[in-house]
């Protein structure tokens, strides 16, 4: 999901909030905190009830059997290439090459091996100097055998990760630091929980689901920090994901879509056929909402705190149609940024479609694209929704805590009342 900018944090110009403000803030925060607090114990407990075990699963010891025993993976520079032509009949219609590399890792780093390039990898340009990753089957028979894996992009990667964490740091300074701690946490969430437990078997629905309350629970608080805008935001980050998670699972059954509309679904199965496929999409939307989800909440958090603090005397429901006000111009814009970003990331899949000669709704209907149409409009729907939620919740919570904090207040001026009329 490509980024989505808006700015989120206080206004460092605004004058500093009042004692009053202060006590509301944290009044709505206890208050939200009564909602919070169950709901991250179950996060918790879901994450111990389904957090996979270390023994390799069943597409894990599948998958190995596809490369001989003992296969590693090794950098290789390119000492010299000659091209032939290749092709049917050896035509001529397209040219191939055999390499010359010196190993650069591994147990035969130094030693000097010829690989045979197709014409695919030459035609991506590779010429003497360049770095290749290779296969070694230590077992072959006359010695090790190596074989073209990939390009090595190791550099350009790091570079742009590197180049990526410094505008960060010196444009959002602190909290943008603190955003990219949150990015490394939901990296980890995905990788040692929610990849390795929907590999297990256990219900997708339930993994994506915990696994993004979990993200949630500490990305919002550490990129925003604690506070009663962060915590609203956070709860209709939450409804939102257990709506994607409910109209998904609908929109699945109904639609019955299997999952199985790719090359790398298509290998899954021949990996572990057991595998709950129709879940996977599920638990593709909810992971895919995370981001735009959370722009969302904490846009319209922001914005009912701030009308709150310039009017803490506005009634929830002027709070909320003001907000909403905020919310409706953002739903316009939002709404383009999800589409946008599922035709964006299923381009070749719509290209394919365009050279076939069949109706537009045979296409649009067809697995492929149902999937994407379905897991867009869900995406969607949840995004929009989530929208007049969190408007609420913040519109509530800001007067339930303005009337909470200024109860104090009055009943000590209506003692002072009393004393006077004696």
């Amino acid at each position: 999901m490509p980024p989505h900018t808006h700015s989120h944090g206080p206004d460092p110009d605004a004058p500093p909030p009042s004692p009053e403000t202060l006590t509301r803030r944290r009044r709505a925060v206890t208050l939200m905190l009564l909602l919070l607090v169950p709901v991250g114990l179950a996060t918790v407990v879901g994450l111990v009830a389904l957090w996979p075990g270390g023994e390799p699963t069943s597409a894990e010891q599948v998958a190995a059997t596809f490369l001989p025993a003992g296969t590693t993976y090794a950098d290789a520079r390119v000492v010299s290439l000659q091209t032939l032509p290749c092709g049917e009949a050896g035509t001529g219609q397209a040219t191939c090459a055999t390499a010359v590399v010196e190993v650069l890792e591994g147990d035969g780093a130094g030693d000097y091996q010829q690989v045979d390039l197709s014409a695919e990898v030459v035609a991506n340009g590779v010429g003497e100097g360049d770095t290749l990753v290779l296969t070694r089957d230590p077992g072959a028979e006359g010695g090790p055998d190596y074989q073209f894996a990939d390009f090595e992009r190791t550099t350009p990667i790091v570079v742009l990760a590197v180049a990526f964490a410094l505008v960060v740091g010196a444009v959002a300074r602190l909290r943008g630091l603190a955003a990219l701690v949150g990015l490394a946490f939901a990296f980890f969430v995905l990788l040692r929980f929610v990849l390795p437990a929907l590999l297990e078997g256990s219900s997708p629905t339930l993994v994506s689901l915990v696994g993004s309350a979990a993200i949630m629970f500490v990305v919002l608080y550490l990129a925003h920090g604690f506070s009663a805008r962060t915590t609203t935001a956070l709860v209709g980050t939450l409804f939102g994901l257990a709506l994607v998670t409910v109209l998904g699972s609908v929109a699945v059954d109904v639609a019955r879509l299997t999952g199985l509309t790719s090359e790398e679904t298509i290998q899954l199965l021949t990996f572990d056929p057991t595998l709950d496929f129709s879940g996977l999409v599920i638990a593709g939307v909810v992971v895919a909402g995370l981001g735009v989800l959370n722009d969302v909440t904490i846009t319209q958090a922001s914005a009912i705190w701030q009308l709150n603090e310039v009017d803490p005397a506005m009634g929830w429901r002027q709070l909320y149609r003001r907000g909403m006000a905020v919310g409706r111009d953002h739903i316009a814009s939002t709404v383009y940024t999800i589409v946008f970003a599922y035709a964006g990331a299923a381009l070749p899949l719509l290209l394919l479609f365009e050279v076939y000669t069949q109706p537009a709704g045979v296409t649009l209907t067809s697995a492929a694209v149902a999937e994407e149409v379905i897991r867009t409009l869900v995406g969607a729907i949840a995004l929009v929704l989530a929208v007049p939620v969190t408007t609420a919740v913040g519109a509530f919570f800001a007067t339930a805590a303005g009337t909470a904090a200024g109860a104090a207040p009055e009943r000590r001026l209506s003692g002072l009342r009393a004393r006077f009329a004696r």
